[in-house]
């Protein structure tokens, strides 16, 4: 459970669609564009677009400068943190960047600055919450700016699943591992039953701890919430068949599964994934090929099997950031990941020739609810000592979620 203090209407401008260099296509829009951009709204469903508050106007002529005053009216007493998915006009306003994890941990370091604005979405400013002192506050600058993966597994269907488990004879072994991109409720719940998080670079070696928590044989793992990155890390990385795999659907009695089959999985996996890697096809692999000859294709492990299957390398985001700083002149690139972080890979390498793997628009739409209007809005808004949209974790969630992230943290290699 989370509290937050008043915050903007989550009504937002779209963002401009530059071409970028001339070595990188822009995807087309869609009917869906603006939405993916963060224009619309959904009262019914989507976290914190009810909150009141005024935004500057999205077409501000000194919102760059009243970014940068309020700034450095609070100079390091603020820690800015940019995902890497967020917008450019926001990232440029970034003290770091990175992945989810990598940016709770850069906070949790930084124990001299009051509030820490984390620019990605709700789960991640819970992990920073979970991580930093007591003293800090983390404010996410628009509530909306959810996970539409981390939404599919609420913690009373989780719950729910652990009752199917124990019911049909197996819960004991069973370990529990939540993908980072969770929130603290399932955190917590992985730390309760003995799990542990994980990230989409240290899955592998997660599983390997979990299954080494059993006797040979017997060890089970119910992987929480992104069924295709279990898939990916089990079948891909660790040597199990597809047959060893089993999808839990909560919205179905006893997950849309047989006693039989729980018995006999080894990987469990919560039907969930990620809107914007779930998005692409084998056949948008397929295709690139044609347009592209020699291309290399570069996918993240959240894509559907046939996806990581028919790609030339997958890796987390950090590793496609490497991969392509690493990336002989010349060389052509299909990437699937999210669009944000595409373009400003074109724009960073022109020597390479990058192309996203999916032609249509595919921004991850809860993220790019963090814009500049509302970065403005928050700097303002705590320079003026207004503390607004802090995220807090409930203390007994907090505990158990940090049991399941230090034993992350007590992972080889970690």
């Amino acid at each position: 459970m989370t509290t937050r203090t008043d915050g903007p209407v989550a009504t937002l401008a779209p963002a401009s669609l530059d071409q970028g260099t001339p070595s990188f296509a822009e995807p087309a829009s869609t009917p869906a564009a603006l939405l993916l951009l963060g224009r619309a709204q959904d009262l019914g469903s989507e976290r914190g677009v009810e909150c009141p508050g005024d935004l500057p106007a999205a077409s501000d002529p000194d919102l760059v400068a009243r970014a940068h005053a309020a700034r450095q009216t609070l100079g390091s007493n603020a820690f800015v943190l940019g995902h890497h998915y967020q917008r450019d006009e926001v990232i440029d306003f970034a003290d770091v960047t990175g992945d989810s994890f990598k940016l709770a941990r850069d906070a949790a370091n930084r124990p001299d600055a009051e509030f820490i604005v984390f620019c990605g979405v709700h789960f991640m400013a819970e992990s920073a919450d979970i991580l930093t002192a007591s003293h800090q506050q983390v404010v996410l600058p628009d509530l909306a700016a959810g996970c539409s993966m981390a939404d599919m597994a609420a913690i009373a269907q989780v719950e729910e699943c652990w009752d199917t488990l124990v019911e049909a004879g197996i819960a004991e072994d069973v370990i529990p591992v939540t993908y980072m991109n969770s929130s603290a409720a399932i955190k917590a719940f992985t730390g309760r039953h003995g799990g542990t998080v994980c990230t989409s670079s240290n899955s592998r070696v997660a599983l390997t701890w979990a299954f080494g928590r059993r006797p040979e044989g017997r060890g089970k793992v119910l992987f929480l919430p992104d069924q295709h990155l279990g898939r990916n890390t089990a079948v891909s990385q660790m040597g199990f068949s597809l047959d060893d795999c089993v999808v839990y659907d909560p919205h179905k009695p006893m997950g849309g599964l047989t006693v039989e089959q729980l018995k006999n999985a080894r990987m469990i996996l919560w039907r969930g994934h990620c809107s914007v890697h779930g998005r692409f096809t084998a056949e948008n692999v397929t295709a690139v090929r044609e347009r592209v000859p020699g291309v290399n294709v570069l996918v993240h492990p959240e894509c559907r099997h046939d996806v990581v299957t028919a790609a030339d390398q997958v890796g987390s985001t950090e590793y496609i950031i490497r991969t392509i700083e690493a990336a002989p002149a010349g060389s052509s690139w299909a990437i699937g990941t999210e669009l944000n972080l595409v373009r400003r890979l074109a724009r960073t390498h022109p020597e390479l020739e990058i192309t996203y793997l999916d032609r249509t628009v595919c921004f991850c739409s809860t993220m790019n609810r963090i814009d500049l209007p509302h970065l403005v809005w928050t700097l303002e808004s705590l320079a003026a000592g207004r503390s607004v949209n802090r995220i807090v974790v409930d203390p007994d969630v907090a505990h158990w979620a940090r049991v399941g992230l230090d034993q992350m943290l007590a992972l080889p290699g970690i």
